[in-house]
């Protein structure tokens, strides 16, 4: 018989408004979001304010993980990850030059109300 994963066909929704390197909530959202998924929770996380600067490409911190390349591992495991694109334009992230990793979708704020009502559970960092 096949064990059933803990987590599966329930959502985690995770709002991060942080930006990187100035906290640890980006290193906790993966985290959270790294053990949800391997417990078969789908994810979403929603990046607003400063954390439209955390899934920025050509990151290169000296002293801290590449928190970019965390998400990029997320995105890979099958989380859904979205900018806000109103924080991303006002912090010079230009939707047309796609600074992002491969995967990060840059939407509006309105997708957030449907998030949580499908989520089991809703996390908010920052």
């Amino acid at each position: 018989m096949e064990r059933q994963l803990q987590g599966a066909g329930k959502i985690l929704t995770i709002i991060l408004t942080e930006g990187p390197y100035r906290s640890q909530y980006a290193d906790i959202a993966y985290k959270i979001a790294k053990s949800a998924l391997k417990l078969g929770y789908g994810v979403k996380m929603f990046l607003y304010m400063d954390a439209t600067h955390i899934p920025k490409k050509e990151q290169n911190p000296h002293s801290f993980p590449n928190v970019a390349e965390n998400f990029r591992k997320l995105v890979a495991m099958g989380a859904d990850i979205r900018v806000c694109v109103r924080c991303a334009t006002a912090r010079g992230h230009s939707c047309t030059q796609k600074p992002y990793i491969k995967g990060v979708k840059i939407t509006n704020v309105y997708d957030v109300p449907q998030w949580v009502r499908e989520s089991h559970k809703v996390i908010t960092l920052g």
